[in-house]
């Protein structure tokens, strides 16, 4: 049994988001098709909190960027993004929400940040979707959305862990780059932890 994992194809990173990631917008029409090759689709949804730890807003004297000790981690500073019931938080508006199995929502605890979908980024609370897919008998996870060097790579990474046989689907995702190379470094990461890089139009010619 196969998985599509989208993950967090949302208002605030698409072109005219709080946080927009470069290039996003161009994912929709490239997913939607794709549904249809797997025997369900998961999303995961960034569903911050107000006052959300990596919010730069929320640290006196501090900028987007910054890096801080956020509850014993280290922290990067964001923009307010996906701040839970705004339209920044809802999914894509062309996104075909129907088909989703599942939604998993992410980064509730002002303390501590998540960019995996399988957990935050201590390892201290499960989303719950590792089981899910247990119980599902789902043996394989494609990933899509964004971003390619911090979401998408985390959740990539913790399916592995999982032990779940991973893809990236490479023209379906796309990164941030805060640094030149985070992208590429990313998936480096990804496949020596394990996990393969694949193009969508792979995927529907194995699939279909």
């Amino acid at each position: 049994m196969k998985a599509l994992l989208v993950i967090d194809l949302q208002n605030d990173f698409l072109p005219d988001g709080s946080l927009a990631v470069p290039q996003a917008g161009e994912l929709i029409p490239i997913i939607n098709p794709l549904m249809k090759h797997y025997d369900l689709t998961v999303a995961t949804q960034d569903w911050h909190p107000e006052n959300h730890g990596s919010f730069a807003t929320n640290h006196s004297g501090k900028k987007i960027g910054d890096l801080i000790d956020l509850d014993g981690l280290p922290q990067v500073l964001w923009p307010v993004h996906c701040v839970q019931n705004s339209k920044g938080a809802n999914f894509a508006p062309d996104l075909e929400t129907r088909n989703f199995s599942a939604i998993f929502q992410k980064g509730l605890d002002p303390q501590i940040d998540s960019y995996s979908g399988f957990y935050d980024n201590g390892h201290r609370q499960s989303t719950g979707l590792a089981d899910f897919f247990h119980h599902k008998q789902i043996s394989e996870v494609h990933l899509c959305g964004v971003a390619t060097d911090y979401c998408v790579k985390f959740s990539a990474l913790d399916s592995l862990r999982e032990g779940f046989k991973t893809v990236l689907l490479t023209d379906a995702c796309r990164g941030v780059e805060l640094n030149n190379g985070d992208i590429a470094k990313a998936l480096e990461e990804i496949k020596n932890a394990g996990g393969q890089l694949k193009t969508s139009s792979e995927i529907r010619q194995n699939l279909a």
